[in-house]
Order: C-alpha cells, then structure tokens, then sequence
C-alpha cells in the first residue's frame, strides 16, 4: 500500500502544481489586457493631444511643430483631392 499512496500524493501534488501554474498564467494573461488596456488610453489621449495642439496652431507662422503641422496640412489636402478623384470616378 506504501507504494500506492505515494503514486497517489504525487499525482496529487503534481496535479495541484499543474493548477497554480494555470492559475498563474490565467493572471498574468489578466493582467497583460489589463496592461494593454492602459496603454491604449494613453495612445489615444496622446492622439487627442496632438490633435488638439494641431488645430490651435496649425496656422500659427512658427510653432515647435511646424513642420509636422505642415505635413498633415499637405496630407489632408491630398486625402481630399483623392477623395474627390473617387467620387468624380463614381459619378457622385
């Protein structure tokens, strides 16, 4: 019997590290979204920011960003003209 109980403790001990290392990656897994979660707050606010920051000053003569406003100046104008290929394309 000696024999048995010990196959049968170490089935058990096994089998109850096998769950807290399930129960740990099943954690840190929550933790990592939560993670992710955070930072795409943070991207989006800073996405805002710059944003804003854009509109108050992009037609500012000189500001740190200038050449950044600039260029998503230069970028919208050609999203419209592209735009506006498309429609005259569809007939709109």
């Amino acid at each position: 019997m000696d024999f048995f109980e010990k196959v049968g403790e170490t089935v058990v001990t096994a089998g109850k590290d096998v769950a807290d290392k399930a129960k740990d990656f099943a954690e840190i897994a929550n933790l990592r979204s939560q993670i992710s979660t955070c930072e795409e707050v943070i991207k989006k606010n800073y996405i805002e920011i710059g944003r804003l920051y854009y509109e108050q000053f992009k037609e500012a003569e000189y500001n740190e960003f200038s050449e950044q406003c600039t260029a998503i100046s230069n970028a919208k104008n050609g999203v419209e003209a592209l735009e506006k290929k498309i429609r005259d394309i569809k007939g709109v």
